[in-house]
C-alpha cells in the first residue's frame, strides 16, 4: 500500500468514526426526549353552547411543543381524534374555547400538548352545559355592546331577551360601575353592577345585578334597539300569559336553578326567567334559589322604582316597590 493510499484509508476511517458518533449522539438524545408534562385548566364561562378551559404545560419534555389545546367528547377520555382546540405553541398558561356544545349535555375535557416524542394529556375535567330555555320554541338572537349574544324570545306582540343581561358598558361604550365594597354601594346615587355575591361564575347563567340608576341612564343600558321595559310593559305580558298565573309560563323548569319545588313551572312563554335573587342597598346579597327579579324603568316617588317578581312557590308575576340602590337583573324588550 502506497503512502497516498495508507493516508486516504485513515481519513475514511476518521469521517466513518465521526458519522457513527454522532449517529449514536442523536439516537441518545432522542432517546432522552419525553412526551410534555400538562395539567387541565379549571371549566369556566359554561352558556347553553360553549366553555371556557385551557392547559399548564409545565415541561416540554425536552422538546419544542409544536401544538397545545383542548380535547373533549361526550364519552371519557377524550384525544386529539375527538373535537380539538388549536391554541399555540410552547409551555406555560394557555387559555382554550369550546365552543358549538350541545345543551343540557355532560363533556369530558383535557388538555393536550404534542412534541416530537408524542402527544400528552392533562387530568380528566367534566362540566355540563346550561338548559334553562324552552327546547320547542324558536329563539332569535340579540348582541349587547359588549358582545355578548343572547336568546330572545317573541311572546305575544312583544320580543324579550330570554336571558339575563350581562353588559359592563352603556351603549355608547362608557363603562358601567363594577362596586364590590358594601359601604360604597350603600351611598350609590350613579349606575353600578356586581356579580351576584361578587363571584363571577355566576355571571353565566345568571347574568349581573344592576342598581336602578344604571337602568335610568340616559346612555342606554340595553343594545341599539331594545330598552328596558317600563312597568306598563311587564304588565303587557302579565295579561298575555293568563294574569294571576303567568308566572309558571315564564319560570324554567325544574330544580337545577329553582330551589324544589319551583312549583308548577312550565315555561310555555320561553321566557326562561332564572332566580338571580338581588342585592340589597345595604350591599349584601340574597341568592338562595328563591326568586328572581328584573327592573323596569318605572319609578314610585324619589328613591323608590319598580321590580317584577317571580318566586318558585307562586305562580303569580309579582310587583313590588324598592330603593333604586337595590341590585336587580335586566331584561330589555325590543323597541
Amino acid at each position: 500500500m502506497n503512502k497516498a493510499s495508507f493516508i486516504y484509508k485513515g481519513i475514511f476511517i476518521f469521517l466513518l468514526t465521526i458519522f457513527v458518533n454522532c449517529k449514536k449522539e442523536k439516537e441518545s438524545n432522542q432517546e432522552k426526549v419525553s412526551v410534555p408534562v400538562l395539567s387541565t385548566q379549571p371549566i369556566s364561562k359554561i352558556s347553553l353552547s360553549s366553555a371556557i378551559s385551557g392547559g399548564f404545560i409545565n415541561k416540554d419534555g425536552g422538546a419544542e411543543v409544536t401544538q397545545r389545546g383542548i380535547v373533549w367528547s361526550t364519552i371519557p377520555n377524550p384525544t386529539i381524534a375527538s373535537n380539538y382546540t388549536s391554541d399555540g405553541k410552547g409551555i406555560g398558561n394557555y387559555t382554550s374555547n369550546l365552543t358549538g356544545l350541545l345543551a343540557n349535555t355532560t363533556y369530558f375535557v383535557r388538555a393536550y400538548a404534542t412534541n416530537s416524542k408524542g402527544t400528552a394529556y392533562g387530568e380528566e375535567i367534566s362540566f355540563k352545559t346550561f338548559f334553562y330555555l324552552n327546547p320547542s320554541l324558536n329563539y332569535g338572537s340579540m348582541i349587547d355592546q359588549d358582545g355578548n349574544t343572547y336568546a330572545t324570545i317573541q311572546i305575544g306582540t312583544q320580543e324579550w331577551m330570554a336571558e339575563n343581561l350581562r353588559t359592563s358598558t352603556y351603549r355608547n361604550g362608557d363603562p358601567i360601575a363594577n362596586v364590590t365594597d358594601y359601604t360604597s354601594y350603600w351611598n350609590l346615587t350613579s349606575g353600578a353592577w356586581s356579580h351576584i355575591n361578587n363571584d363571577s361564575q355566576y355571571e353565566t347563567p345568571y347574568g349581573k345585578l344592576y342598581n336602578w340608576y344604571a337602568v335610568a341612564d340616559t346612555r342606554n343600558i340595553c343594545p341599539f334597539g331594545w330598552h328596558v321595559p317600563t312597568d306598563a310593559e311587564w304588565n303587557v305580558l302579565k295579561i298575555y300569559l293568563g294574569g294571576g298565573t303567568a308566572g309558571r309560563e315564564m319560570r324554567s323548569i325544574g330544580t337545577d336553578y329553582w330551589k324544589h319545588p319551583n312549583y308548577d313551572a312550565t315555561n310555555e312563554s320561553g321566557f326562561s326567567g332564572l332566580p338571580g335573587g338581588n342585592r340589597y342597598f345595604s350591599g349584601t346579597f340574597d341568592f338562595d334559589g328563591t326568586f328572581g327579579g328584573w327592573w323596569s324603568t318605572t319609578t314610585d316617588g324619589l328613591d323608590y322604582a319598580r321590580v317584577r317578581l317571580l318566586h318558585f312557590v307562586d305562580n303569580d308575576l309579582m310587583r313590588n316597590d324598592v330603593k333604586k340602590n337595590h341590585g336587580y337583573s335586566v331584561r330589555c324588550i325590543k323597541d
